[in-house]
């Protein structure tokens, strides 16, 4: 009974009757339940599931370890000395040293700030880009439609580590702020098709409904439709897109880092450290395998938190 809203006719004769009419027997109570709507549906599914409940963990703890680092390690992960080059753990370090002599634990922990901030960062101006697009190429049709589509075609088609590669190869400024904005930036240029088609798909749906057809009866226009009546109900898959392209744009904020071409420093950056690691790979293998195990395990937590998501919503999988 806990998965229904129940509503039980106690004092109310007419509710004690059979299904033919006739009076039900005496102490006999008609329980009414009430349907569940769709997000009630999957977070029922959701909660039921030990996948969601394993990457959301991790998502948390990530998302700690980058606002507050000095939850998880007191030591700072610029206090460099060569005369602890390669160590093993002690107490303070309990990964150790790199080839710097800084503490490999912190600094990972540490580099989850930049990751997170870039991914979360290009993901949110992802959504802006695709809910802008494909509610536009949805709702009106036609021409913008076809138009839009090309659009969406031609930035499909280019690779999205090649292109930004070639992008990021112009900006020449160290500033680690201008590098981060500008990391975000190509990153979201280069990665909204794929919301921006979920988006279309949904709004093409939405806008057949009755309460569409409603709203317009009344005199709403073409604006207050999009935004008040179709948008709110088009998101919930866009949202499960952009929770796994999150974990797609961190991945890809490391590869670049990791090629020279994305954050350099002082920013510190799972993608630099890997790299770093795998130049001394043969001193040590513990500075590339603790970054590299931090930047697979946020990867994973936050596509399989995006694919939950997507299975708890999607009517086909029930």
């Amino acid at each position: 009974m806990s998965d229904y809203e129940t509503v039980a006719a106690t004092e109310n004769p007419s509710a004690r009757r059979g299904p033919t009419g006739e009076p039900g027997a005496p102490g006999k109570v008609e329980v009414l339940h009430k349907p569940r709507s769709l997000a009630g549906d999957a977070w029922r599914d959701l909660r039921r599931n030990p996948i969601f409940w394993v990457s959301l963990s991790l998502v948390v703890i990530v998302t700690l370890m980058a606002a507050f680092p000095s939850l998880l390690t007191s030591n700072d992960p610029t206090d460099c000395t060569l005369s602890r080059q390669h160590q093993g753990p002690t107490g303070g370090a309990i990964f150790g040293y790199n080839f710097q002599g800084c503490d490999i634990y912190a600094r990972s922990v540490y580099g989850a700030r930049a990751s997170l901030l870039v991914g979360a960062l290009s993901a949110l101006l992802t959504g802006i880009i695709a809910v802008v697009v494909g509610m536009l190429a949805g709702y009106f049709g036609g021409w913008v439609d076809a138009v839009l589509s090309r659009v969406i075609d031609i930035v499909l088609g280019l690779p999205l580590l090649l292109a930004a590669i070639v992008l990021l190869k112009r900006i020449s400024s160290d500033n680690q702020w201008a590098r981060i904005a500008a990391l975000i930036f190509v990153l979201a240029v280069l990665g909204w098709t794929t919301a921006a088609r979920v988006i279309r798909s949904s709004v093409i749906s939405a806008k057949q409904q009755d309460y569409v057809a409603a709203a317009r009866m009344l005199g709403a226009g073409n604006g207050r439709i999009m935004w008040r009546h179709i948008l709110p109900n088009s998101l919930a898959p866009v949202v499960v897109v952009l929770t796994i392209a999150l974990g797609a744009f961190i991945a890809a904020e490391a590869t670049l880092s990791f090629l020279g071409i994305g954050l350099k420093e002082p920013t510190i950056s799972w993608g630099m450290d890997i790299d770093a690691g795998r130049v001394h790979m043969r001193e040590s293998a513990t500075p590339l395998i603790v970054p590299s195990t931090f930047l697979a395990l946020t990867v994973l937590a936050f596509i399989m938190l995006g694919d939950a998501i997507r299975d708890a919503f999607d009517p086909k999988l029930r």
